[in-house]
């Protein structure tokens, strides 16, 4: 899709064209839901308030002003192809090509783990999902378009010593994350939404979407056909996934800029689940006790453990897998969070190298989920240690604008994610666990992992990048 194909697009306001701004150049396919996991995250939207501009009237006018060029991947061989090795070669060279050295992840693990304690805690005893990878992403972005020490904070919280380390370090995470070749989807996008009256940098939005593969638009803040076309932005990438969510995403007349990212994560088992095993079973939720559908299967596995948790998962067919982590008796998942040896095992690049794992018969029991959540990231940033982009006497927006007279702050960070799983969607999900004896080794030969209380998951890509965490109090909703 070009530049005049997005113009108007938006500026007709035609549902099948507004869709499609922000679109990757090939057309995505659409999945049936049998044997799918859909796990979605999520929506970042950074809403930028500045002062009051002078706005001539006129009727609306949006348009591309930067545009990012989406990898373009060799389909999965299938149907008559399925046997052809050239296929089979083109298809398995473009997935190589995607990956990255990403070289010393530690200080993307402690982002990880700080950022998902504070976010997945601030509300115990509900269903929470955050997306590490969407948020990383998002203020990755936010550090281009700001400066001085505005840029600086982020950057410490990231753990990048300057914007060339972040740009590269940004470039190669999402990339490593991208595919869109019918055997996964795994699809990150962001973009920039402009008020016409603001005067931009190009050199920055060029950045944007050649590092970032942000887009950028333009056009009138606060109108309703401006909100309606970052809505259904938002809604295309998702796979109308959040479609619940987005609703709430409206910027008024005062706002300058709006950043959004999104991922949207879809993926089969290695190892599906039969429907004929699953059964009803009671699930003990903080409040109340509740009957949730289980699935069920029998697998010779990995099992691991630590002094609170013990954890199995569950892989994709094409790589990265859902893992559990069920928290010892009497210990919640918030707790569980705020413990080192667990935060180490989640948001560990390599788990299988872990010391205290067995290979076991696991009897697994995962009850069917859907669970989402939305918040502000607003609270959690600040106490992070990113508090000057929400101050107007401070902030530093330099490198996007030349409007430097005009105070910009944040104005609204919202994030919402949603994770669903069941036999038809990729018979992976909560697992319903076994209590874990602390540090003490499992039996010799067979093991229960039953999800049957508050647990954690954490879904991880081709990359082992953590792409959403989240916790499940409520398996039936709450």
């Amino acid at each position: 899709m070009n530049a005049k194909d997005i113009f108007d697009g938006v500026t007709d306001i035609r549902d099948d064209l507004i869709g499609g701004a922000g679109e990757t150049p090939k057309k995505r396919k659409r999945w049936g839901r049998r044997r799918w996991l859909e796990a979605v995250a999520a929506v970042l939207a950074v809403a930028i308030l500045g002062g009051v501009f002078l706005r001539p009237g006129g009727g609306l006018t949006v348009y591309a002003i930067a545009q990012a060029e989406y990898p373009k991947m060799a389909p999965y061989p299938s149907g008559l192809f399925q046997f052809s090795d050239a296929a089979y070669s083109v298809w398995r060279e473009d997935v190589a090509e995607q990956r990255r050295d990403l070289g010393d992840i530690s200080p993307l693990q402690d982002f990880f783990a700080r950022s998902t304690q504070t976010f997945l805690t601030e509300k115990p005893g509900e269903n929470r999902v955050y997306s590490p990878l969407n948020v990383y992403m998002a203020l990755s972005m936010l550090a281009q378009i700001s400066g001085g020490e505005s840029q600086g904070q982020i950057l410490d919280l990231l753990g990048s010593g300057s914007m060339d380390e972040l740009r590269k370090q940004a470039s190669d995470v999402w990339n490593s994350n991208y595919r869109d070749d019918g055997a996964l989807t795994s699809i990150l996008a962001s973009s920039l939404w402009l008020d016409r009256d603001v005067k931009f940098k190009q050199g920055t939005m060029d950045i944007l979407a050649q590092d970032f593969y942000a887009s950028a638009y333009r056009g009138k803040m606060g109108s309703d056909q401006f909100n309606r076309a970052l809505r259904s932005w938002l809604n295309e990438q998702t796979g109308g996934f959040l479609e619940e969510q987005t609703e709430s995403i409206e910027l008024d007349s005062d706002t300058i800029l709006a950043l959004a990212a999104t991922v949207y994560f879809k993926a089969k088992w290695h190892s599906e689940f039969l429907e004929k095993n699953t059964a009803s079973q009671t699930f003990h939720a903080p409040s109340r006790e509740v009957e949730a559908d289980f699935m069920h299967q029998r697998s010779s596995q990995r099992y691991y453990w630590g002094d609170k948790f013990a954890a199995v998962s569950q892989s994709f067919e094409e790589g990265g897998a859902m893992w559990f982590l069920l928290p010892d008796e009497g210990v919640s998942p918030e707790e569980l969070l705020a413990d080192k040896e667990a935060r180490d095992f989640l948001f560990a690049a390599d788990k299988y190298e872990w010391n205290n794992q067995k290979a076991l018969l696991v009897n697994k029991s995962i009850p069917k989920f859907d669970v989402s959540s939305q918040f502000d990231l607003g609270d959690g940033l600040k106490s992070l240690g990113v508090t000057n982009i929400f101050d107007p006497m401070v902030s530093d927006f330099t490198p996007m604008t030349t409007d430097v007279d005009v105070p910009i702050v944040i104005s609204q960070a919202s994030h919402a994610a949603r994770v669903v799983i069941d036999e038809e969607g990729c018979t992976a999900a909560a697992f319903t666990v076994m209590p874990a004896a602390g540090a003490d080794a499992p039996p010799d030969e067979e093991v229960d992992f039953v999800l049957d209380r508050p647990f954690l998951f954490c879904i991880t890509g081709d990359s082992g990048l953590p792409l959403f965490v989240g916790v499940v109090n409520y398996p039936t909703g709450d």
